[in-house]
């Protein structure tokens, strides 16, 4: 009795003591083996009941056989040990780990230098900070479709600043010199005054967005493109060659340009384009610019030249009665915003001329303006009306410029070239009457 009331931990004492001395006896071996499955048993046991216990502590969250309404009950869900009943009880990382934890206690940090990259990068706190611009290179492909509403915006406005500001934010890369080889290309299929725009854009633009090589290679592209070019405007190669001569002579090209082709050149038509820049910078080697190459174009021309240029369309008019060649120069001054200067003039011209002849002349003349839509309603009210406000001025030079004023106006309403509005607000001088004193009162006829 005395042996089977000794504490389970003296038996195992005895029994290990025994094993070590190595003196085993069956009965002790079984009982020893026996005691060890049991002691496996009760272990099982223990760890099946907590299991238990915690899959229904996790389904209901409270702990069985507890007060729900007491704090004691109920489970605390920002409590940081583990709800599986493992583990000593202690708290993840020893309280220095999850979100919003400042780390364990007596944790000192050092100071680190700031990261521009870091996502918690502070700008206000770090001074300022200098975002550089990444320009993607437009490809070659897609340079023609953003280059070509540059150039017919600059062929409306004519603002050369513009049209570098605009540059500056496309990332040309090694394709700026095409840029000068588009607009020359444009600017053949345009107007004269489009040409003498597109020089003085060429002119701006070297040496700050391109130099004299980017200025060759471009000329040099345009003279391999002249066999295209001709299909479309026949007389590209003679328009190519003044561009050379007016670029050489602007400094945009080197005066070695055309030394580069002697003898080498097997096209006809460039041999046609770099022989005309040749024949024109030999004719006007004592000018520094050949500023009238291209003529001067429409709004660019001085009010007095245009003035002259009218005038004298008039007066060769006058003399050969050709329409069609008046009409032809009118269309050649591009100034459509002018006219009225024309109408002026051949009005003036009527009231001082003797005869009907230039009268009918200049009735036939706007008629013919008036019907093909080159003068438009605007244009000829504003000519008649400034006549009408300077009338007592003309009238100083030519005594009856009311009465020819009044049959003038009168035959164009007749002819349809004028508006009945600005027939009738042509000022009519009145007629003076006198009375002497021998009649009476009566007044002459």
């Amino acid at each position: 009795m005395q042996e089977a009331s000794r504490p389970y931990s003296d038996d195992e004492d005895a029994l290990n003591e025994v094993e070590v001395n190595g003196n085993w006896t069956p009965q002790e071996k079984a009982l020893h083996e026996a005691r060890l499955k049991a002691k496996a048993k009760r272990r099982l046991r223990k760890s099946s009941s907590r299991n238990s216990t915690s899959e229904s502590f996790s389904e209901s969250g409270d702990v069985p056989g507890g007060d729900p309404h007491s704090p004691k009950g109920k489970v605390n869900t920002n409590d940081r040990k583990s709800r599986a009943g493992k583990g000593r009880g202690l708290p993840k990382k020893g309280g220095a780990g999850g979100k919003g934890v400042w780390g364990a206690a007596g944790m000192v940090y050092e100071d680190e230098e700031p990261d521009a990259r870091d996502p918690n990068y502070d700008e206000s706190s770090q001074g300022d900070t200098v975002y550089a611009t990444v320009v993607p290179e437009v490809d070659e492909k897609e340079l023609e479709k953003m280059v070509n509403p540059i150039v017919q915006e600059y062929f409306e406005h004519g603002d050369t600043k513009e049209v570098e500001m605009l540059l500056k934010e496309l990332n040309l890369g090694p394709h700026k010199y095409e840029f000068s080889s588009l607009a020359v290309s444009l600017s053949l299929e345009g107007k004269a005054s489009h040409r003498e725009l597109t020089s003085r854009l060429l002119s701006d633009l070297s040496g700050k967005l391109m130099s004299q090589s980017d200025m060759a290679r471009a000329f040099d592209k345009m003279l391999k493109e002249l066999p295209d070019l001709i299909l479309d405007t026949p007389e590209a190669p003679q328009m190519l060659g003044q561009f050379i001569a007016r670029a050489i002579a602007d400094h945009v090209l080197p005066m070695s340009f055309l030394d580069c082709y002697k003898g080498k050149v097997d096209c006809e038509y460039a041999r046609v384009a770099l022989d005309r820049a040749a024949v024109l910078l030999t004719m006007k080697r004592e000018m520094v610019r050949l500023d009238n190459v291209w003529g001067v174009g429409g709004g660019l021309r001085p009010v007095k030249h245009l003035v002259k240029e009218m005038n004298l369309l008039l007066k060769e008019y006058l003399v050969s009665g050709d329409v069609s060649e008046a009409e032809r120069c009118l269309r050649d001054l591009e100034v459509p915003h002018f006219h009225h200067e024309l109408v002026y003039e051949a009005v003036v011209m009527v009231l001082e001329s003797k005869g009907d002849t230039a009268s009918h002349m200049m009735i036939k003349l706007l008629q013919s303006f008036w019907k093909t839509g080159l003068i438009t309603v605007d244009q000829m009210n504003r000519g008649f009306q400034r006549v009408y406000d300077e009338l007592p001025e003309i009238s100083l030079d030519v005594p009856h410029a009311h009465s020819i004023m009044e049959t003038f106006v009168d035959l164009c309403y007749q002819e349809s070239v004028i508006t009945k509005q600005l027939r009738d607000a042509c000022p009519s001088r009145g007629r003076k009457r006198f009375v002497s004193e021998g009649d009476g009162g009566m007044i002459k006829n």
